[in-house]
């Protein structure tokens, strides 16, 4: 697989920080701030799923228990 790099400017102490940090996890700086940068993405990304779900939701607040769906697919 190809790497593809990036450059982020930091000032020097959020450098030293970043790569203290890194050191007290065992990995790199680079590694660290690949899987904290994923990580928020993923978050945000449920965020926004949240939203939007809970937004249809409240368009049309209709709820089933899981009796009623079985019972809807004749599934019990």
């Amino acid at each position: 697989m190809l790497e593809a790099t990036m450059t982020v400017r930091l000032d020097e102490g959020e450098k030293t920080l970043i790569a203290d940090y890194a050191h007290t996890l065992g990995t790199s700086a680079s590694q660290l701030m690949r899987r904290c940068t994923l990580e928020r993405i993923e978050d945000e990304i449920d965020v926004d799923a949240y939203r939007a779900a809970k937004a249809e939701f409240d368009k049309n607040p209709i709820s089933y228990s899981n009796d009623e769906v079985l019972r809807e697919f004749g599934l019990s």
